[in-house]
């Protein structure tokens, strides 16, 4: 019995090593007849690219970038604008925001992006961090404090005044795809199959953000979010002016929330 198995095993390795000795031989004969191509223009490919991309059609635009063209140029321009980007040699600004937003918008790697735009990964990861910070540096523009006077969404609209009159805004919770190490990743599982953080936004009635907390984990509850929002020094602000003074307990509504 031991003899009939010691020969299946030399037979299953020789025919193991014959195999690999075949594909070895197929690869090789097979490289000699490969085509000799000419070389491509890498830039001139690249600009090919990116020009279907965001000359192309809407639908191209909005698949790839996750925003219409007349949203990408706007925000291309607005960056250049306030001197946060800048042309470069090789890669434009609108080429920057392109492999910025095509990332956030497919969650794909540098080496994917590499692929399509035809750059190494420390290219890509370079601009990707340029982009990050030149968006974080716009916070300014597109969230403001809420204003202390009455909307006139508000005042000029019968459904909403008087019943409205007092309210600066709006606020509720979202939870938003997160990427973390695996030994912090059960505390952002909470009500998605996904690892998520769970972002507080608050929005006047312009629907213009006014405060944007980020970083909480997908678990934590809201009430702790709001809180948090709150409570620390830079956080959500509720403005007096804003609020109807002869009633405290209104002006205290925010912060009265279950534990």
């Amino acid at each position: 019995m031991d003899n009939q198995i010691d020969d299946e095993s030399i037979v299953l390795a020789a025919a193991t090593v014959v195999a690999i000795i075949a594909l070895q031989w197929y690869s090789r004969r097979r490289g000699l007849n490969l085509p000799r191509e000419p070389c491509y223009n890498r830039d001139q490919q690249r600009t090919n690219y990116i020009s279907r991309i965001i000359h192309g059609s809407e639908e191209a635009s909005i698949a790839m970038l996750r925003m219409k063209r007349v949203v990408f140029f706007g925000l291309c321009d607005l960056l250049k604008s306030k001197g946060l980007l800048y042309n470069t040699l090789h890669v434009s600004v609108e080429e920057q925001v392109a492999m910025f937003l095509h990332i956030l918008g497919h969650k794909v790697r540098n080496r994917v992006i590499g692929v399509n735009f035809l750059l190494s990964g420390e290219t890509i990861s370079r601009y990707f961090k340029h982009v990050l910070y030149a968006i974080g540096e716009l916070r300014g523009e597109f969230i403001q404090p809420p204003r202390t006077t009455t909307s006139s969404v508000i005042t000029h609209d019968p459904r909403f005044m008087p019943y409205f009159k007092d309210c600066i805004g709006a606020l509720d919770g979202t939870h938003i795809h997160a990427s973390v190490r695996k030994e912090i990743v059960a505390r952002f599982r909470g009500r998605k199959p996904y690892p998520t953080q769970n972002v507080l936004a608050a929005v006047d009635f312009e629907l213009r953000f006014t405060y944007v907390l980020a970083g909480w984990e997908g678990s934590a509850h809201d009430a702790l979010v709001l809180r948090d929002a709150l409570e620390r020094e830079d956080g959500l602000i509720v403005p007096e002016d804003g609020l109807n003074r002869d009633d405290p307990r209104k002006r205290r509504c925010w912060k009265e929330m279950p534990n």
